[in-house]
């Protein structure tokens, strides 16, 4: 059996009528962009982000940064 649960979707939020809400809830799981919510998660943030703000500050590298090309300027 094929499972799935999911947490961001395209088009987000689903239109009420999209197959996957029609599924089962025993093979997909549709939550509302909030897979990241729990105590562990939050924790790990926080010590991210004070340790990207002293990198910074020091002009050091950014835990987890993404560069994205910012286009002509």
């Amino acid at each position: 059996m094929e499972r799935a649960g999911l947490d961001v979707t395209d088009p987000e939020p689903l239109p009420a009528d999209h197959p996957l809400l029609r599924r089962s809830p025993e093979t997909v799981v549709v939550t509302s962009h909030v897979g990241s919510a729990s105590i562990q998660t939050r924790d790990r943030m926080a010590e991210t982000a004070a340790a990207n703000v002293g990198a910074g500050l020091d002009g050091e590298d950014l835990l987890n940064s993404v560069l994205r090309d910012a286009g002509p300027e």
